[in-house]
């Protein structure tokens, strides 16, 4: 971070520059990402407090760290304008006027021992003074380019001294025009009060434990006519408010949604005083990508580069085995072996939680990148474990299992009555990938087609080499070839090229949830295309009843008996289908194929689900998608499918049995965080 004099700050600020820096002092940080109309300060934030006023202090630092605001700077992070206090407001109180900013008594304490020097009493005024000097230019040049500027003050207070129940948040407006402002402190209000969190009630409340008499909102009162200044105490609830000690959980939920009121609020302020009468919420954010982000981004993918689940889930010896199986009549257990892990895990988990996470400001974004490493955590347990017994505990913790609900639509999808035409023309592999590559030429998508020995599915993206990958001695109808194009090309090779193009490569390592809403997206697409058919559905609902079966028994040959005989698959269909649900130990992915199609109906029948296709992404990562492109920090997908505007007609009784698949409440799923193979049958 930079350190810079008042006077260079206040240079940067005259010319309108974005920058972060920290008062050559070390008396406070000033961010500036973009000049929005809203400043947000937390002026207590701050601890630092010198030896040499150690030497004169009465009080212990739990003492002073009791009535500052710790981790209000944290609130106000995710913003692009913040001024964040670093010392102690028992050195000088910038909340104050001049003539008392320095205390001698303190909630009924004796600040200092013996008189304080006049050199260190003028020392704390001059950086009281900086500070408010630099705010003033701040203020003036915003005002200067929106015609107006709104103030969020955050502190906090201790609330179990209070002897009755207290608000989450309290707004002071003691000094506030109401018949001026009085509509932004209603809104800014309910936008707190309407936040929801998981472990804290939200109650905003105006005047109950503060009244905002303090010298900020003053000072800015006093010299600036078309600035609001709004005091907000937020309830020490997200930490200890006797030691100090943060909950980081709930510090999270509250930062995640301090930054929707502030920017709710702060885009109404504008759009009713400002020369901006359009201003859209995101709009208060900044749309220049922190470097933070970058480093985080690109160490992280430096880390996870070669995790290609199916390289290590995958057996190596499947022919062989299957000729052994088959010869034997099914007595026989299939002994795979799996290629050896490359990746040391111990030294990947510490690499990954080194990973700088905590500089990224925007809280949305931080949070995004700390979910995939977490993601990443758990995988390599998952690859770890390949080919042992324990592998199918690991697969249930990441992937999770069918639910009572995606078993239900399992057997709805199993009991319908033979729908399929039976004409359908038989297509060999050859001239499946030359009817792939023409797919993808017409598609404008540059990428390579080739046979391969070396997979199970019939087909088979590989993003990193940017291959669709068709298995030589797949024997596919028409219908099941033009529906692998709109699956594979349209939405895998789709996803892969989109997330090469964006500037952040965590689209291309891919969210939380990604397998299934890449898997649900192919499928929808096969639908959309007018290329679904019942037994492609009922294959989908074939591998939850074979994952069911291999958790319940374990064992190869149950599974394959029960699918072949009981579910009247063939042979081949059967065997290969017992080989994905047992491959290294019990293998739980299949079922979110089933799962992922009913949730991506689901949403897309509520919004648009197009910007899911910037890269490997997760459904329930839609909202920071949207966001991230609105603020154009990533850029639209480059490839949709054209079905998903404008769908093919779609036969009423396929329309009934898609629409049919309800909704399913997950159990324990972590999901594939980093996918470069993707893969259906």
């Amino acid at each position: 971070m930079l350190r810079l004099s008042e006077k260079e700050i206040i240079k940067l600020i005259s010319e309108g520059a974005f920058f972060e820096c920290e008062h050559i002092d070390g008396s406070f940080t000033l961010k500036i990402e973009a000049y929005t109309p809203a400043i947000c300060t937390a002026v207590h934030d701050g601890h630092n407090f010198g030896r040499q006023l150690i030497n004169y202090c009465a009080l212990s630092e739990a003492e002073r760290l009791y009535e500052e605001d710790p981790h209000t700077g944290e609130l106000i992070k995710s913003m692009p304008i913040t001024m964040i206090g670093n010392d102690s407001r028992y050195e000088y109180d910038l909340n104050r006027p001049l003539a008392r900013c320095i205390y001698n008594k303190a909630w009924g304490k004796e600040v200092w021992s013996k008189k304080l020097p006049a050199s260190l009493r003028k020392r704390g005024i001059e950086k009281h003074k900086v500070f408010y000097r630099i705010l003033d230019a701040l203020i003036a040049k915003v005002e200067e380019r929106f015609g107006a500027c709104i103030v969020f003050d955050i502190h906090s207070y201790n609330h179990k001294r209070i002897q009755r129940s207290t608000p989450t948040f309290n707004l002071g407006t003691e000094q506030i025009d109401d018949d001026r402002w009085g509509r932004v402190i209603k809104r800014f209000r309910n936008a707190l009060s309407k936040l929801e969190f998981s472990q804290i009630s939200s109650e905003a409340a105006l005047d109950d434990v503060f009244y905002g008499r303090g010298y900020l909102i003053s000072h800015v009162n006093s010299r600036f006519e078309d600035t609001l200044v709004i005091p907000c105490e937020v309830k020490k609830v997200f930490m200890d408010e006797l030691t100090g000690e943060p909950y980081p959980l709930v510090l999270d939920e509250l930062k995640a949604g301090f930054k929707h009121a502030l920017t709710d609020t702060g885009a109404y302020f504008a759009r009713s005083y400002s020369k901006k009468p359009r201003l859209r919420r995101l709009d208060m954010l900044s749309s220049k990508l922190d470097p933070a982000i970058i480093k985080v981004d690109r160490e992280l993918a430096r880390l996870a580069k070669g995790m290609e689940t199916l390289n290590y889930i995958n057996p190596v010896n499947i022919a062989q085995e299957k000729r052994k199986f088959l010869t034997k009549k099914g007595n026989y257990q299939p002994a795979f072996k799996y290629k050896p892990l490359v990746i040391n895990p111990y030294e990947f988990r510490e690499k990954l939680y080194r990973l700088p996470v905590n500089t990224i400001s925007d809280v949305g974004i931080q949070q995004m990148y700390c979910q995939v490493i977490d993601g990443l955590s758990s995988k390599i347990d998952l690859l770890v474990n390949a080919g042992s017994p324990q592998f199918v505990y690991s697969s249930l913790n990441y992937y999770g299992e069918p639910s009572l609900e995606d078993e239900a639509n399992a057997q709805f999808l199993l009991h319908a009555a033979k729908y399929d035409p039976d004409t359908d023309k038989r297509i060999n592999a050859s001239d499946a990938v030359e009817y792939f590559r023409l797919k993808a030429a017409d598609w404008g998508m540059k990428c390579k087609v080739e046979l391969s020995s070396k997979i199970v599915a019939s087909a088979m993206v590989s993003g990193a080499r940017r291959t669709l990958y068709v298995n030589k001695d797949a024997s596919l109808t028409e219908t099941e070839v033009n529906a692998l194009a709109h699956h594979e090309l349209g939405v895998h090779m789709a996803t892969t090229l989109n997330a090469a193009l964006q500037p952040l490569r965590v689209f291309t390592l891919g969210l939380p949830g990604n397998t299934m809403t890449q898997e649900g997206l192919a499928i929808l697409n096969e639908f959309h295309s007018g290329n679904m058919c019942l037994t492609r559905l009922q294959g989908l609902a074939h591998r939850v009843i074979a994952v069911k079966e291999m958790l319940k028994y374990g064992d190869f040959r149950h599974t394959y008996s029960y699918l072949h005989e009981e579910m009247r698959m063939p042979t081949d269909e059967a065997f290969k289908l017992s080989v994905r649900v047992h491959r290294s130990g019990g293998f739980t992915k299949d079922y979110l194929y089933l799962r992922g199609v009913s949730e991506a109906l689901r949403l897309y029948k509520d919004c648009d689900i197009s910007n899911l296709y910037v890269g490997k992404t997760g459904f329930a990562y839609r909202g920071i998608i949207n966001e991230l492109i609105e603020r154009e920090l990533i850029s639209k997908p480059r490839f949709v499918p054209e079905a998903l505007n404008k769908p093919e007609f779609v036969p009423d009784i396929l329309n009934y049995l898609v629409s049919s698949i309800k909704p399913t409440t997950p159990v324990g799923l972590i999901e594939n965080v980093c996918s470069d193979l993707k893969g259906t049958a």
